[in-house]
């Protein structure tokens, strides 16, 4: 299952590859949902699925995730949020490795959730994710596929 989660996220940091910062940014959706905006919301979860459930350290977030997380904002930078995810990920890994699969912890929403769950409902979370950033790629530049040469 790690294995399987790296790869989708490989696959969300690809839909970035060659896009200027105008294009990543471009609000797609009448929500305002950018391709920017969703890796930032995926490092968010990482680090609250994989990090906070478990008590587990997380850095500190300038954005609201509850309500400001599913688009950059002016002031955020490509490199920014894409070193913001490699952080996430890297916590995220951190605490795959140390926690047994049936240890729970206590999400967000106060459900006991097990370790054997978030990893599972995270790659869920990334590929549904993945999937909403092939549409909008593919509506700014008609790039597709999962990776260079992959449809």
């Amino acid at each position: 299952m790690h294995a399987s989660l790296d790869l989708h996220r490989d696959a969300v940091l690809w839909k970035l590859a060659g896009l200027d910062d105008e294009q990543v940014r471009q609000a797609m959706t009448p929500s305002g949902t950018n391709l920017l905006g969703l890796v930032k919301h995926l490092a968010a979860v990482e680090y609250g699925w994989f990090c906070s459930t478990f008590g587990r350290q997380t850095e500190p977030f300038w954005f609201d995730p509850a309500t400001e997380d599913m688009a950059a904002s002016g002031d955020e930078t490509t490199a920014g949020i894409v070193a913001f995810y490699a952080r996430a990920r890297a916590a995220a890994d951190a605490a795959i490795r140390e926690t047994d699969l049936e240890t729970t912890g206590t999400a967000w929403d106060g459900r006991v959730v097990s370790m054997r769950w978030v990893l599972i409902h995270m790659l869920e979370d990334t590929v549904r994710h993945a999937g909403h950033m092939d549409i909008l790629r593919e509506l700014i530049d008609g790039a597709v596929g999962r990776f260079p040469g992959v449809e």
